[in-house]
């Protein structure tokens, strides 16, 4: 889909395949959401690192790119190198935010963490997978951060 930014047809979506505008446009798509559901993502990964620092941890790493993706945060906890999920959401309307943290995306997260491993000749530590969530409520309410360890096997 396209979306004019035009002052006459500012909002409309257009759909490349229908070139001639023959059917009617869709309602005008919300430009802010990935824009807002991205600076979420970065307001709890940055209150899940409060949360594990002040339980000890040492963080060695956050966004750690590897194979096409990223490992939210990379942190000590003693001599385990822990690699930490986070999932924030604005509210729990559509379920707890540990509850997308599904097969599929415990797959991928399995795959990044050996990456890693293997790119930093970890293979002799001993290794774990959390998971963070933090959830938002009302303005003014303080976020629930919590902190699930060794939420699935698979490193």
């Amino acid at each position: 889909m396209w979306t004019f930014v035009g002052p006459e047809l500012e909002g409309q979506v257009m759909d490349p395949r229908d070139p001639a505008g023959r059917h009617p446009p869709a309602a005008p798509m919300p430009r802010d959401d990935i824009g807002r559901r991205d600076a979420l993502g970065r307001i709890g990964e940055d209150l899940a690192d409060g949360h594990l620092r002040a339980k000890g941890y040492r963080i060695v790493g956050r966004r750690e790119r590897i194979l096409r993706g990223d490992i939210d945060i990379v942190a000590l906890d003693g001599r385990t190198v822990v690699f930490v999920e986070v999932r924030s959401r604005s509210d729990t309307r559509h379920g707890h935010p540990a509850e997308t943290v599904g097969p599929v995306k415990q797959r991928r997260i399995i795959d990044l963490a050996n990456a890693y491993i293997r790119r930093h000749r970890l293979q002799d530590c001993q290794v774990r997978i959390d998971v963070v969530t933090v959830t938002f409520g009302a303005a003014g309410d303080e976020p629930i951060v919590e902190h699930f360890q060794n939420a699935f096997d698979g490193v």
